[in-house]
């Protein structure tokens, strides 16, 4: 676990190092978010090319991937639907309950509540030692499966905000290509897997994203293509060749091991990797500050209020995520079950994502800054969930 305290101090660390930064100045704050937002993409990309590399289908089991799509279709939606119906009949007047545009702000601000952060998950539960267990590789899928659910809810959702758009249609053929060439090219594709060569594809897919956007984003300022790297790194690493002998179930020997190539030197470029990301994770943080001051409303909440609102809504978004303790059933005790659902609570740089896409679109108001302060508080206690999770599973290890 000392791994685990060591990642939990770098995410608290970043986190509140970004709630600083603001003070620097205007310009050097937009550089620098710039430069971590992409650094942060980077690591991630890498972590989840690694993800990939370990990742199996068994084809002979599609109808319980279609049973694992649900059940992380369930922790995509409920989180994000207790969340906007918090914000929809707490936080806003009674007058305003019917009006299409509270509905239409409160959906995207709560859209902050679905996605479990896939690369905190992954390098947390292998820090704390947990590689080995059923729950782990569950989690796996699950957590996939649950950011491209978030992913593929968000279109709608700028839809209702600014219309039919093509770029939204580009956005879900390239989502559904990419898991056309992991199905059809799973582990076929023989390139170079050792640390430099992956550092090389993350850095490669951060740039093609990015070219993507910034590309779109000529073509139209409010509506633009954009790839998050989760999926294309993990497509990657699924398509990936592994080498002359290697045996796909050999992580059932390997006990808090990182994703990713075995040899000693990539499992300590993996770790550092992991590190760096956690750090960048609370970086990416907005300053709640400014946040709250450029609301309209933030001066007429006082921050006791406010901190009620931030517990309920994080209670009812972790809630959300509460589903797989009722399926299962047959191939894993209560326990693990319950180590799936806290397994899932962690949040991170996407719903940091989604709470940055709904003040470019000017929502803004009490949904946001208790949306900003419940995902810091998620932030704060990522490690203790993990804790949770090791005690759940200590007779499995």
């Amino acid at each position: 676990m000392k791994k685990v305290l060591i990642y939990s101090i770098l995410l608290v660390a970043g986190l509140f190092i970004s709630q600083y930064m603001g003070e620097l100045g205007q310009g050097f704050y937009k550089t620098s978010s710039e430069i971590i937002r992409l650094l942060t993409v980077f690591c991630l990309g890498f972590i989840m090319i690694h993800v990939g590399y370990e990742f199996e289908i068994d084809r002979s089991r599609l109808k319980s991937y279609a049973v694992d799509y649900g059940v992380a279709a369930t922790a995509a939606a409920f989180p994000w639907i207790f969340s906007a119906l918090y914000f929809v009949f707490i936080l806003t007047p009674p007058e305003a309950w019917g009006s299409f545009d509270t509905w239409k702000e409160s959906l995207l601000a709560s859209r902050f509540a679905a996605p479990t952060s896939a690369g905190i998950l992954f390098s947390m539960l292998a820090a704390a030692g947990l590689s080995v267990t059923w729950v782990f590789k569950k989690l796996r899928v699950l957590a996939i499966f649950d950011d491209l659910d978030t992913v593929l809810l968000m279109i709608p959702l700028k839809m209702l905000i600014v219309g039919l758009k093509w770029q939204l249609g580009v956005v879900v053929i390239i989502m559904f290509g990419l898991l056309w060439l992991a199905w059809r090219f799973l582990h076929k594709i023989k390139l170079p897997i050792t640390w430099p060569w992956v550092m090389a594809y993350s850095a490669g897919l951060t740039m093609m994203t990015e070219i993507i956007y910034l590309t779109s984003k000529l073509l139209d300022e409010v509506v633009s293509v954009h790839i998050e790297i989760l999926l294309p790194a993990f497509v990657l690493g699924c398509i990936l060749a592994r080498p002359e002998g290697h045996d796909p179930h050999s992580d059932d020997k390997r006990n808090g091991h990182q994703e990713g190539p075995e040899a000693p030197n990539e499992q300590k470029v993996a770790t550092v990797v992991s590190g760096v990301f956690m750090l960048l994770v609370g970086l990416t943080m907005p300053p709640i500050a400014q946040v709250l001051g450029s609301q309209p409303d933030g001066g007429s909440f006082g921050w006791g209020t406010i901190a009620v609102h931030v517990i309920f809504i994080t209670l009812l978004a972790n809630l959300g995520k509460m589903f797989p303790l009722f399926v299962y059933k047959k191939e894993s005790t209560w326990r693990e079950r319950l180590a799936i659902c806290i397994g899932m609570w962690p949040r991170g740089e996407v719903g940091a994502g989604v709470l940055i896409i709904s003040l470019s679109y000017g929502i803004g108001g009490i949904m946001l800054t208790v949306a900003m302060l419940s995902l810091a508080l998620n932030l704060l206690l990522t490690g203790l969930f993990i804790v949770f999770v090791k005690k759940l599973l200590a007779h499995k290890i």
